[in-house]
C-alpha cells in the first residue's frame, strides 16, 4: 500500500513507514532517547531526502517522548529540577542549531554533514557504552555481592560555580554542567534530527552521575519540549516537515512507546546499556557502509526544462 509524501516529493509503502515509527517508540521507552538516531538513518536508506528524514523525525521525537514520559512520571522516575536546567540549554542549542541547518542546506552540504556526523558520533559513543557495560557486567559476574562502582568522576567542571542540588538524582553540581550539555543536545537535535538521548542519556550517566532509572524519564522530558522546538522551527525557516511521513512515524511510535517503557522496568541497567551500545554500533556501520560503497552511476547529467 503505496502512500504520497508531498514535501518529500515520492511514494512510499506505509506499512514500511508504521515499522519504523514503531521501531523508533520502542527504543524511546526502553533507553530514553527519541529513537531519531535509527529512524532518521532508516529513512535516508529508503530514499527519503536526508533534509525531509531530519526535518520530518522530530515531530515523531515529539510523540515518543509524550507517550514515554507519561510512564515513567506515573512510577516518579523524572528529576523535574535537572530536566528543566537541561532544557534551558536545550532551547537555546536548538535554535542556533536550525540555524547551523539553514547555513548548510544553502550551500549543498547538508546531506553529507548530516552522513559523517552520524557515523562518527555513533561509532564514538558505542564503543564507549559497550565497554563500559562488557566490563560492569563481568565484574558482577565474578562478584554479585561487591560494591557498585563509581559511573563518573569528579573532573574539573564539577567544581563550577552556580551549584544547585538535585534531590531526585542524589546531586550537588554546577547548574553550567548541564547546561552545556543541554546546549550541545539541542544543536545535534536540530542537525540530525534526533532527540539527542544517544548523547543525552550517556552523559547524564557517566559525566552527571545521575541513577540509570532517573535517566531515562528526565531525558524524555528534556527530549520532548527540545523536539517541539526544532520542529516548529524547521517548519518556519527551512520548510522540510512532510506531515504525512511525521505522522506515519507518530502512529508507529505511539504503539511502540510504552511497550519499550515496560521492557526497561523488567532489565538491569548494565543490560539496557549494553543493549543501546550495540544498536548504535550496528547503525554507525550501515551507515559508513554507505558512504565509503561506490555509487552505481559516478556521473550524471541534469537538465532543465526550458519554458516556451
Amino acid at each position: 500500500m503505496e502512500i504520497y509524501l508531498p514535501i518529500a516529493e515520492q511514494s512510499m509503502n506505509v506499512f514500511v513507514l508504521l515499522g519504523l515509527g514503531g521501531a523508533a517508540g520502542l527504543l524511546a521507552g526502553m533507553f530514553g532517547v527519541g529513537g531519531g538516531f535509527l529512524a532518521t538513518p532508516l529513512l535516508i536508506f529508503v530514499g527519503i531526502p536526508p533534509a525531509v528524514a531530519v526535518a520530518s523525525q522530530a515531530n515523531q521525537v515529539v510523540a515518543n517522548s509524550i507517550s514515554s514520559l507519561q510512564v515513567h512520571w506515573r512510577r516518579g522516575n523524572v528529576d523535574l529540577r535537572m530536566g528543566l536546567v537541561l532544557l534551558l540549554g536545550g532551547m537555546i542549542g536548538s535554535s542556533a542549531g536550525v540555524s547551523l541547518f539553514t547555513y548548510l542546506k544553502n550551500i549543498g552540504q547538508i546531506d553529507f554533514v548530516i552522513a559523517v556526523l552520524y557515523v562518527v558520533m555513533l561509532s564514538t559513543i558505542g564503543v564507549l557504552m559497550l565497554v563500559e557495560s562488557a566490563r560492569t557486567y563481568i565484574r558482577r559476574r565474578r562478584n554479585p555481592e561487591a560494591p557498585r562502582g563509581k559511573l563518573h568522576t569528579h573532573y574539573l567542571v564539577h567544581r563550577l560555580p552556580l551549584k544547585l542540588r538535585f534531590y531526585k538524582s542524589k546531586l550537588y553540581i554546577s547548574a553550567l554542567l548541564p547546561i552545556g550539555i543541554g546546549f550541545v543536545i539541542g544543536v545535534l537535535s536540530a542537525v540530525l534530527g534526533v532527540g539527542g538521548g544517544f548523547v543525552l542519556v550517556p552523559a547524564m550517566i557517566y559525566i552527571l552521575g545521575m541513577p540509570t532509572a532517573v535517566v531515562i524519564g528526565t531525558s524524555n522530558f528534556q527530549i520532548l519540549f527540545v523536539a517541539a522546538n526544532v520542529t516548529f522551527l524547521q517548519a518556519a525557516t527551512n520548510g522540510t516537515v512532510d506531515v504525512v511521513l511525521a505522522l506515519l512515524l507518530i502512529l508507529g511510535g505511539v504503539v511502540g512507546a510504552p511497550i519499550g517503557s515496560r521492557l526497561a522496568a523488567k532489565l538491569p541497567g548494565v543490560v539496557l546499556r549494553g543493549l543501546m551500545s550495540v544498536l548504535i554500533l550496528v547503525v554507525a556501520v550501515e551507515l559508513l557502509t554507505e558512504l565509503l560503497r561506490t555509487p552505481s552511476s559516478l556521473y550524471s547529467l541534469g537538465f532543465r526544462q526550458v519554458m516556451p
